[in-house]
């Protein structure tokens, strides 16, 4: 199939291009018109495909709930985002869930499925912060256990490719170092870590930190904290760039900080794709979608996660935050890529790489995206 439009970005810039697509590839890019084209998209955008690495669910499904149909469909219906690829993410809970869990994530990655590629689970929980649990569950929290951790890799065929973790729990880092020499990505969060114990864990091989400015201790400018330690590194870091979570100045100022190695990040929940006044139980608390579309603990008042898409978060972080649009494209795009070393296929769009496309309008509604060369088609 051969595809093209007057917008297709390459290289960091929009080109008048035409894209060649065979075997699940890109094959070739050509200069526009220069070949008969299947499909014009005139002067839509096409993009790379997004990757989101921080998400537990979708249309009333859980990655805890542990069922292949749920997460069959929660891949599917993904794409209708420009989401070419997920990590389900967990929360805390005991440990025949998790196992559960994640056992399921990796059966399925096994299997035909249409949709969104499972890239690998994210272990959010148990080893977090009780001062900073968030919407998880505390009775579950434990401290970070490499044997246990080993247990779950075992159990679910190494499908755990990242983990958020609280590095003061970690006695010396054991959990961190294991991680780093098993090719697993450790993300500081949940966590009451100073900004010297969030830099002395990087040292250590901690490569990112997850949904900055929430759920870990603050920042101010006499205590840097953890906060301080996520833009100051040259680590990645992921915000979620709905602008509830975090106000469309903070997320200013992390790209400012974070440049390229900004990675947004949905953290979205079952909740997503339901209406307004949806109630589910989501780590043992009741949550609900509210009117301005946040999804919050009924008990409290507090965030548990989101509903964003990221096709809107693409467009919050131009139109609200005023990130430049080759930065706000490579935090769904290459930067989730770089971060797990799978930026050597996927993530750009260039010769030999997957077929991985989203074609949006100028509204950042999604009209077509393609997974491995498949279409799914929302025009």
């Amino acid at each position: 199939m051969i595809i093209q439009s007057k917008r297709v970005f390459v290289n960091d810039e929009f080109k008048p291009l035409q894209l060649e697509i065979d075997n699940g590839k890109i094959v070739s890019i050509n200069e526009y018109n220069l070949k008969n084209a299947d499909k014009d998209c005139g002067d839509d955008m096409i993009l790379p495909g997004f990757y989101d690495l921080h998400c537990h669910g979708y249309g009333g499904y859980d990655t805890n709930d542990a069922t292949e149909d749920g997460l069959r469909n929660w891949l599917k219906e993904i794409t209708r985002q420009g989401v070419c690829g997920v990590c389900p993410t967990t929360i805390t809970q005991s440990k025949k869930v998790l196992t559960d869990a994640l056992v399921n994530v990796s059966k399925l990655s096994k299997k035909d499925y249409e949709g969104a590629r499972i890239l690998g689970a994210h272990l959010e929980g148990p080893y977090i912060s009780k001062e900073f649990k968030g919407a998880q569950p505390e009775e579950y929290i434990v401290k970070p256990d490499v044997e246990e951790f080993k247990e779950y890799q075992k159990a679910s065929d190494n499908i755990i490719k990242i983990i958020t973790i609280a590095s003061e729990e970690d006695r010396d880092h054991e959990l961190i170092k294991y991680c780093t020499k098993t090719n697993v990505v450790s993300s500081l969060g949940h966590s009451a870590a100073t900004f010297d114990e969030a830099n002395a864990a990087i040292k250590d091989g901690a490569t990112s930190f997850t949904h900055t400015y929430n759920g870990m201790s603050r920042f101010s400018h006499r205590d840097n904290n953890m906060v301080g330690a996520a833009l100051a590194s040259d680590c990645f870091a992921e915000a979620i760039c709905d602008c509830h979570h975090t106000t469309a100045a903070a997320l200013k100022i992390f790209f400012r900080c974070k440049g390229k190695n900004g990675i947004m990040v949905s953290d979205g929940l079952m909740t997503r794709g339901l209406p307004v006044g949806t109630k589910m139980l989501f780590g043992g608390q009741e949550i609900e979608v509210i009117k301005d579309g946040t999804c919050r603990i009924v008990e409290t008042g507090n965030f548990a996660g989101s509903t964003l898409s990221i096709n809107t978060g693409l467009r919050n972080l131009v139109e609200k935050c005023d990130v430049p649009f080759e930065i706000a494209l490579s935090s769904c795009t290459s930067a989730p890529m770089r971060l797990m070393h799978l930026d050597d296929h996927k993530g750009y769009l260039k010769v030999g790489y997957d077929a991985d496309i989203a074609v949006l309008d100028d509204n950042y509604e999604v009209k077509w995206t393609f997974v491995e060369g498949i279409l799914f088609d929302y025009e």
